[in-house]
């Protein structure tokens, strides 16, 4: 077993160490993001607005051609859309359930808690009529054919609190 003062020497040597690194590494790189702020801010404040304004235009309208010539093609991404249902399955998880049976509530009655392939939901848990499938919905869509079967008719089931 280690006595005290070499177990008392290891954990000074890993404390000099770690202030050596963090003095070395840390502080430099706070140091230098400082004076970078300080060199941007001071090219800013020479800007006249009107060039301010037109590199905001300027980048406004590459920021829409982007969107635009590349609209089809991240219609049809994989990534995105897998981003897009994660992001929403996120919102869906921190949501007050009990709020959105409420908010749902009015459709609920106008669809009798019957829901066919194409009718509009926000939220909610479809289950397949034909096979009993389960289809969460965590954000506003159309009502798709079931996955499991191909079945069109689904009832609505109330979220779990």
């Amino acid at each position: 077993m280690k006595s005290k003062n070499s177990v008392f020497q290891e954990l000074y040597q890993a404390l000099v160490t770690w202030a050596e690194d963090v003095n070395q590494h840390e502080i430099t790189d706070i140091v230098n993001k400082v004076e970078q702020s300080k060199l941007y801010l001071q090219a800013a404040e020479k800007l006249p607005e009107e060039k301010v304004k037109q590199f905001v235009d300027n980048l406004r309208f590459d920021i829409n051609e982007f969107i635009t010539q590349n609209e089809a093609q991240a219609k049809h991404s994989l990534y995105l859309g897998l981003l897009n249902e994660s992001f929403w399955k996120n919102m869906q998880a921190i949501t007050d359930k009990s709020q959105v049976e409420w908010s749902e509530l009015d459709e609920d009655i106008k669809h009798r808690g019957l829901y066919k392939t194409g009718d509009f939901i926000g939220f909610g848990l479809l289950e397949c009529q034909h096979c009993q499938e389960k289809i969460t919905y965590s954000h506003a869509a159309d009502v798709a054919d079931c996955f499991n079967c191909g079945g069109s008719s689904f009832i609505r089931l109330p979220f779990a609190p």
